[in-house]
């Protein structure tokens, strides 16, 4: 008889594991967080403005704000975010190029990128011999040249080189010298160089307008989509569906239209 009290005992306790077990599963599944790492803006405002549109369908929006480059998809690989939104689809396809399991999700908007100078109000005014300063990651010191030599400023051994660094110059009219920097710190040392090539997530905190203050602006037909970018596999959970279908949306059309009339931010969909 106390063997089958015991064993009884030992049935109650397995099930009521099962039991919490199953009920820590549905609450993780209800409460479906998404946790996004990202640049301030224009991507966190971005996010901020589709959370109350996520938590209707029982998603639970947690935006991490970075100000530089080299953290968001370090987070994405490793799982600590679901997601990430910062980049363009150049420098993404240069994590992947170097082993990311990373996967393009949908794009959302281009930022141009232009020059931009404190010294001088066009290009006839850059000096023989001036500082520019431009980025250094792979992908958007390639897109800063690309920029110089649409402005005629320069000349590439091939236009087409998005990885073009300043050995990749053939030609260089003014004699043109050029400070590497993060890109982050581009619109820092604006007033101690001629001129700088800043990227529109960097040049809209510091109060430049590409339209009005740009010398030289990207056109728009530029390759360098920003967007949401997974693990490779979770393109298609429905979590990650729901973010790009709500970042392509008209709220958000109407609020880049109304936020960026200059054309600072572009909307791609």
């Amino acid at each position: 008889m106390k063997k089958a009290i015991a064993f009884a005992l030992v049935l109650v306790s397995v099930f009521a594991l099962f039991a919490s077990g199953a009920a820590e599963a549905n609450k993780s599944t209800a409460s479906n967080k998404l946790i996004v790492a990202c640049t301030p803006e224009p991507h966190a405002e971005m996010l901020k403005l589709v959370a109350d549109d996520l938590a209707a369908q029982g998603i639970e929006l947690v935006i991490q704000e970075y100000t530089e480059y080299n953290v968001e998809n370090e987070a994405v690989e490793a799982g600590e975010a679901d997601a990430n939104f910062f980049q363009h689809i150049p420098y993404l396809n240069s994590y992947i190029e170097q082993g990311y399991h990373l996967t393009n999700a949908g794009g959302i908007h281009i930022e141009p990128i232009a020059l931009y100078s404190t010294k001088y109000t066009s290009l006839d005014q850059i000096p023989d011999g001036a500082t520019i300063a431009i980025p250094n990651d792979p992908t958007n010191e390639g897109r800063a040249l690309l920029l110089l030599e649409s402005a005629d400023l320069i000349k590439l051994d091939d236009s087409t080189n998005l990885a073009a660094t300043p050995i990749n110059i053939v030609e260089n009219k003014k004699n043109l010298k050029f400070q590497e920097l993060e890109a982050a710190t581009t619109p820092r040392v604006l007033q101690d160089v001629d001129a700088a090539i800043i990227n529109g997530n960097y040049a809209i905190p510091a109060g430049l307008n590409a339209a009005t203050d740009g010398l030289f602006v990207e056109g728009a037909n530029s390759p360098y989509v920003n967007v949401v970018a997974v693990k490779t596999g979770r393109e298609n959970d429905p979590a990650i569906v729901a973010l790009v279908k709500a970042l392509q949306s008209e709220e958000i059309r109407d609020w880049v239209a109304k936020t960026y009339p200059d054309g600072n931010v572009v909307v791609v969909f």
